[in-house]
């Protein structure tokens, strides 16, 4: 075994784990789970079934990541933050299965702070901040930081996760990396 699980956690039959992953107290890694390498399962942690989760991603105590919602590399999960995946659960009628599923896609260096809730369907974009306690209802443009309930944007981070302040020709440089962005037309990309 190429990864660490700590004998408290249950981990299904086909399920894939890369190499240097650790799964700690308490979790459980469903049927047709595919996980990168170098990962860390925090306390108590669900990985439903058929779920994907790049490399390198950091999962905190007590998330739940459902059937439908994928990690690219470098995701970052908040404790006790919240994933969905059907968009009217009702128990009288129950919608189970994969079919009923909305899909959710956490792209590349996302982070998800504590408490926060993701309405599933949408789509968090590369390098975005949501805030601790936010509620996604719509998708998140990449470096977008979002705050509040419902989730709006409040500013703009860079990968390594400085604010940004664009000059008046829509340009800024991340004070940690000196890569440089550029605001326009309501979205921001990086040049260097």
């Amino acid at each position: 075994m190429s990864y660490f699980k700590h004998e408290s956690a249950y981990i299904d039959e086909n399920c894939e784990i890369g190499e240097g992953t650790k799964v700690w107290h308490f979790c459980h890694i469903q049927s047709n789970a595919k996980i990168g390498k170098n990962c860390v399962f925090g306390q108590n942690v669900n990985v439903g079934n058929n779920v994907k989760i790049g490399n390198y991603c950091k999962v905190q105590n007590n998330v739940s990541i459902y059937e439908g919602v994928e990690l690219e590399d470098y995701v970052f999960c908040g404790p006790s933050m919240v994933f969905t995946n059907v968009a009217d659960p009702r128990c009288k009628y129950p919608q189970v299965g994969s079919k009923y599923y909305l899909k959710t896609l956490v792209k590349e260096g996302a982070s998800i702070g504590a408490n926060a809730t993701i309405v599933c369907g949408h789509t968090l974009g590369k390098h975005c901040f949501v805030a601790a306690g936010a509620v996604v209802t719509k998708n998140v443009p990449d470096y977008a930081l979002v705050a509040g309930v419902p989730g709006k944007i409040i500013g703009w981070l860079s990968e390594a996760g400085e604010r940004l302040v664009f000059n008046d020709k829509g340009l800024a440089t991340c004070s940690r990396t000196g890569m440089v962005y550029k605001f326009e037309n309501g979205a921001v990309n990086l040049l260097t």
